[in-house]
């Protein structure tokens, strides 16, 4: 089997250690390439390489900015037979995508997972979304958390913590209160327009979380066999906050309320605003926007599980 091994060395919980178990591993198993990403982007070329030359396994190791950069690198045409399977071995923070999957958070528990894949053809056939022309794994999300996001990625170093996102989430909803609201336009299947909400989540599976291991449930719905579920909310005051963050994390039917607009299973949603917002998929900003539609790939790639 022909594979690619493309590895993020700046990634948070990598060394150069484990990298190299990793690559003896994968080598005595496969005829393997290996790629140290350098610069933002050079996941995105290297997959896009792995599907041009035929490698049948793209491995990756690093977080979940590398997982998507190496996704849009392998369906930068769309989805098709001639797709590597996707492999990850998680070595960021929060490791969304590969917690979603069921996969071992350890890199070298997973490393020893994968090789078992390889020799008995674990494989599942998963749906991702788009965001306009991004395609992400587990969510995407326009205004607040975008927001929180940059800040971390303002602030954050090879060490950042859990309490980082908390202390960047608080410091947000200080601007937000001050005046420096989103307001969200929502859009939906035979809905009629949804205005002034303040933050949209748009997920492909339940649950996912930036906090380590602990579950955050908005839509318990969504899966990576469905269409994409949508979750938004027009307050963000101290009881709509405590609320939101009671219920995604202690209850197991998400998040409900007046306030809220939650669905599941959509084909796609459109969301816009009459200023530039900040979007982020999976974790990672990718600019600001005035309009993006949301779609559903169902069945879009094959990952090794």
């Amino acid at each position: 089997m022909r594979a690619l091994l493309i590895v993020n060395p700046k990634a948070t919980s990598t060394s150069r250690g484990g990298r190299d178990v990793l690559r003896h591993a994968l080598a005595s198993d496969t005829k393997l390439e290996v790629v140290e990403t350098s610069h933002r982007g050079h996941a995105i070329a290297a997959a896009e390489y792995a599907k041009g030359n035929g490698t049948e396994l793209v491995v990756v190791h690093g977080g979940d900015g590398t997982v998507n950069e190496v996704v849009n690198g392998l369906l930068a045409t769309g989805p098709g037979p001639d797709v590597p399977t996707l492999a990850v071995v998680p070595g960021g923070q929060a490791n969304v995508f590969a917690r979603a999957l069921g996969l071992p958070s350890d890199p070298i528990e997973a490393t020893a997972r994968l090789l078992t894949s390889i020799e008995e053809g674990g494989r599942r056939r998963i749906g991702l979304g788009r965001a306009g022309e991004r395609w992400f794994t587990f969510n995407a999300g326009l205004g607040y958390d975008a927001d929180v996001i940059a800040r971390v990625e303002q602030r954050r170093s090879k060490r950042a913590s859990q309490l980082l996102y908390l202390q960047s989430g608080f410091a947000n909803y200080l601007r937000e209160s001050l005046g420096g609201r989103a307001s969200l336009e929502v859009r939906l299947p035979g809905s009629e327009p949804v205005p002034d909400q303040r933050l949209v989540f748009v997920s492909n599976t339940d649950p996912w979380t930036y906090l380590g291991p602990r579950p955050v449930r908005l839509n318990p719905g969504a899966s990576f066999e469905t269409g994409l579920a949508v979750f938004a909310t027009s307050r963000l005051g101290p009881i709509d906050i405590t609320r939101t963050v009671t219920q995604a994390f202690l209850t197991k039917n998400g998040v409900a309320g007046r306030n809220f607009l939650r669905t599941d299973d959509v084909d796609w949603v459109r969301v816009s605003s009459r200023t530039p917002v900040r979007l982020q998929v999976d974790g990672d900003l990718v600019g600001e926007r005035t309009e993006v539609r949301f779609e559903s790939m169902p069945d879009a790639l094959t990952v090794a599980v």
